[in-house]
């Protein structure tokens, strides 16, 4: 069935939860995955607080180390479940495009990915990458909530 599952991180419990089914998904498929956290880069005017406190470079080296941790965690998961893991971050202001182009580089045939259901005025505001990747994607998308 599956061979390659794209695993996308963004620290939050409900896509840690996405990776967990993912991997699950992985060991009955014997499939292997690839873990991947998407770094907003750092602008001046920003809509989270911590991006206006920090300096670009502070800011960078603190999103490395999270996003390493976040990684770290899914490979601890894939090798208890005994999957193959391949992780990377990547620094990009628009998720589901660097989604869709790791799936792309990584030969990924399918998309295991959480959906925060945000609704009214925060998903105008900050728009649901989950959505723009099922819209774009040309493999299929599993969306867990």
């Amino acid at each position: 069935m599956f061979k390659h599952i794209l695993l996308p991180i963004d620290g939050s419990e409900l896509s840690l939860r996405a990776v967990k089914l993912g991997l699950e998904l992985a060991q009955a498929c014997k499939a292997k995955v690839y873990a991947l956290h998407v770094v907003p880069p750092f602008h001046t005017i920003a809509y989270m607080a911590e991006m206006v406190t920090a300096t670009e470079a502070t800011y960078a080296r603190d999103a490395v180390v999270r996003a390493e941790r976040y990684l770290a965690e899914v490979q601890q998961l894939a090798k208890a479940a005994g999957v193959e893991c391949g992780s990377s971050y990547v620094f990009n202001d628009h998720p589901h495009e660097a989604i869709l182009e790791t799936s792309r580089a990584q030969h990924c045939d399918l998309v295991v990915m959480a959906s925060h259901g945000w609704r009214g005025v925060t998903r105008l505001l900050l728009g649901s990458e989950t959505h723009k990747t099922l819209l774009e994607s040309e493999i299929p998308v599993l969306v867990c909530r």
